[in-house]
């Protein structure tokens, strides 16, 4: 009797410690003295669900990829963040954009690091990409920012971040077109982040596409940067194939539609 009262009485700690909606990992649930062996017996009973091998909700809750992401960021300690366009679309930035159904989830760690299985076996409802990419090196943290989302937050890029992250896809994973709906509605940038993460931003292509569609859109925060501190490389780089050359900025680019024989930067 004894034992099972200690165990009610963990099991009263740990339902006051999980937040709802989020995935807990073994790791985190023996922080609270919950043992695999104490787990079997929670399922068994009726408290808990296991999800995937390793990790687990509480029976009832309705468990989606934020809940999972907060458990790999914060009881995972994994340095992984969401970025890119679904970055963007959570802070308000593309929703005049057509989203697909469940839409696509783009996570971004330093080389090295490793998604737990039970996450990349368990169907969110998203199409899941993962990049090592080091955009930024040795500035892991820089313009990341967090966003609640119920009972917990989650780690994401900020619309500065995620912008370039976004572009680093153009064109293989990113249309041009896209791109360039997606600079025209971020007129609120911060021009001190931006410059930070240019300075540091290892991409030429990225560094000279951002400029370019920021500049066609006429943001006012443009003014604001330094482009002397940058690092813009030399030569033509070639983005979108059998495109316009930009001459200032020496990159191939879609003939903006909208715009007038102005448009041609010569």
């Amino acid at each position: 009797m004894k034992q099972k009262s200690s165990g009610r009485t963990k099991l009263s700690e740990l339902l006051s410690k999980w937040p709802k909606g989020v995935v807990a990992t073994l790791p985190w649930l023996e922080l609270y003295g919950v043992s695999r062996d104490l787990v079997k017996k929670y399922k068994r009973s009726g408290w808990v669900r296991r999800i995937e091998h390793g990790a687990y909700s509480r029976l009832g809750d309705t468990v989606g990829w934020s809940g999972a992401l907060h458990a790999i960021q914060y009881q995972l300690k994994l340095p992984v963040h969401l970025g890119a366009k679904r970055a963007l679309e959570l802070q308000g930035y593309v929703h005049y954009l057509r989203q697909q159904e469940g839409g696509e989830l783009r996570l971004f760690g330093p080389k090295g690091t490793r998604l737990p299985t039970w996450f990349l076996r368990h169907d969110w409802g998203v199409k899941l990409l993962f990049s090592a990419a080091d955009l930024f090196p040795g500035k892991m943290e820089l313009g990341l920012t967090e966003r609640t989302d119920g009972d917990f937050s989650i780690r994401l890029s900020s619309p500065e971040r995620a912008v370039l992250e976004t572009l680093n896809d153009v064109p293989q994973l990113q249309s041009f077109g896209e791109a360039r709906l997606l600079m025209e509605g971020l007129n609120t940038l911060r021009p001190e982040l931006v410059q930070q993460l240019l300075e540091v931003c290892r991409s030429v292509k990225v560094k000279r596409l951002f400029l370019f569609l920021a500049e066609e859109a006429g943001h006012a925060w443009v003014k604001e940067l330094n482009i002397l501190k940058l690092d813009l490389g030399k030569g033509k780089r070639s983005i979108v194939k059998g495109g316009r050359l930009d001459k200032r900025y020496q990159i191939t680019v879609e003939p903006n539609t909208n715009s007038g024989p102005e448009n041609e930067r010569l």
